[in-house]
């Protein structure tokens, strides 16, 4: 792969990282941390157990949503040392070259799309 090509799909992986991180952040200040509950303000405290409800389940989803985009974000770190060590591009499986298209949907692959598939199909997906 030409070095072009190569530091277009880094910037487009740091780019993605720095989204994730910032997503982050975003849910940590709106859904997983409430500056009244430390306060001790009950006023804004739900009394309705609906309300509960749906406080219990907004941070239940927002931690679902943190699991899945930090599982992208070892992705993307893994990817990052591939580019370093120069093993980015390369299937782990087969030892093939990965397609640049499929690397240009998604610049952590690991697989190429035969191995990938293969997987999947092992792991019932």
């Amino acid at each position: 792969m030409k070095d072009s090509t190569l530091q277009k799909l880094k910037e487009r992986l740091l780019e993605r990282r720095r989204q994730l991180l910032g997503d982050f952040d975003k849910i940590r200040k709106n859904s997983l941390s409430r500056k009244d509950d430390l306060s001790g303000d009950l006023s804004t405290m739900p009394i309705h157990m609906a309300d509960v409800g749906s406080d219990t389940f907004e941070k239940e989803f927002a931690l679902d949503i943190i699991e899945s985009e930090q599982e992208e974000l070892r992705e993307i770190d893994a990817a990052l040392a591939r580019l370093s060590d120069g093993s980015f591009g390369v299937c782990e499986v087969c030892g093939r070259k990965v397609p640049y298209q499929r690397l240009a949907a998604v610049p952590y692959a690991r697989l190429c799309i035969n191995c990938k598939r293969q997987e999947e199909a092992e792991s019932g997906q």
